[in-house]
């Protein structure tokens, strides 16, 4: 670990090339660069899930936490290179003062050349993240409205800021339950009639799921609050019959529909690694999570 005082974003930037050489590996091989804007309670967890999906997505990794308050500004960073944790690069930036109002100026100067830029809030994000002095250098956009105070007032804010690039991981945790539902409906079940989630109370994955599929298949889908965490359950009424999926235990799900025996599917909740992983493989725009977004802030308005 290299550590800076009261430097600047050029002389990081150098620091990293000069410890490349050091290493032997003059030739960086980064995919993209990640930044982070964060704060300290949520900085460690963020960039050890992205130091860990840097093993499928070489990156450089720098994270913002700006610490405004009086006094003189100054930034202080922490530098790491290579080594057990993967090939990525990762700088750790503490803004103190009137810096913080201004990370832009900071970060720019270690951006990659000619590769893509991923913006990455753990927690409170902008208001239009695309609009952000950081998010607009962007191509890549990702937010966690479940991190938020009143998940749900976030997820109405991320559909009324959507632009092209935007993703929640309210949304990304989604991705198995839609591939389970988007299978069982391979088979001729009739037309749906309505449908049921149940789910911890203001979980913002939920509420996705329900715009998801009633917009989708034209029905009511009520969401019922529970005090275990996550989704439990997703219940699809058909002309034919129930489609079920059940997970009690955060980890297996039965998928449960009528004429058919019961399948046993493997179904945990997935860890930040996996979730950025999943954003990093694609850059283009979701345009199946704008147009969900959109239509949950558009119904709760």
């Amino acid at each position: 670990m290299i550590r800076l005082e009261d430097t600047s974003g050029g002389s990081i930037a150098a620091a990293i090339s000069a410890e490349r050489h050091r290493q032997g590996s003059p030739t960086t091989g980064m995919v993209l660069t990640m930044l982070i804007l964060t704060d300290e309670e949520y900085q460690s967890d963020a960039t050890s899930g992205a130091v860990i999906a840097a093993r499928q997505h070489p990156m450089r990794i720098v994270t913002v936490i700006p610490r405004p308050g009086r006094g003189p500004h100054s930034l202080d960073a922490e530098i790491a290179v290579g080594g057990d944790d993967g090939p990525g690069e990762v700088a750790v930036l503490r803004l103190r003062g009137e810096l913080a109002e201004h990370a832009d100026s900071v970060v720019i100067p270690l951006l990659l050349s000619d590769t893509p830029v991923v913006a990455f809030w753990p927690s409170n994000a902008p208001a239009i993240p695309a609009e952000d002095t950081i998010g607009r250098h962007a191509q890549r956009r990702i937010t966690d409205s479940a991190t938020c105070e009143d998940p749900l007032a976030e997820l109405r804010q991320r559909g009324a800021g959507y632009r092209p690039g935007d993703i929640d991981l309210a949304w990304s945790r989604l991705t198995p339950w839609r591939s389970i539902l988007a299978t069982a409906f391979d088979q001729p079940v009739g037309i749906a009639t309505g449908g049921s989630i149940t789910a911890e109370a203001n979980n913002p994955s939920a509420e996705l799921l329900a715009t998801w599929l009633g917009a989708s298949l034209d029905i009511a889908v009520a969401v019922q609050s529970t005090e275990t965490p996550g989704i439990q359950s997703v219940v699809i009424e058909t002309e034919t019959g129930e489609i079920a999926i059940t997970r009690p235990d955060g980890n297996t799900a039965t998928l449960s529909q009528t004429g058919i025996p019961d399948a046993l599917i493997s179904l945990p909740r997935r860890d930040l690694t996996t979730l950025l992983n999943q954003d990093l493989r694609r850059l283009d725009p979701d345009n199946v999570y704008g147009w969900v977004i959109r239509t949950y802030a558009g119904k709760t308005k």
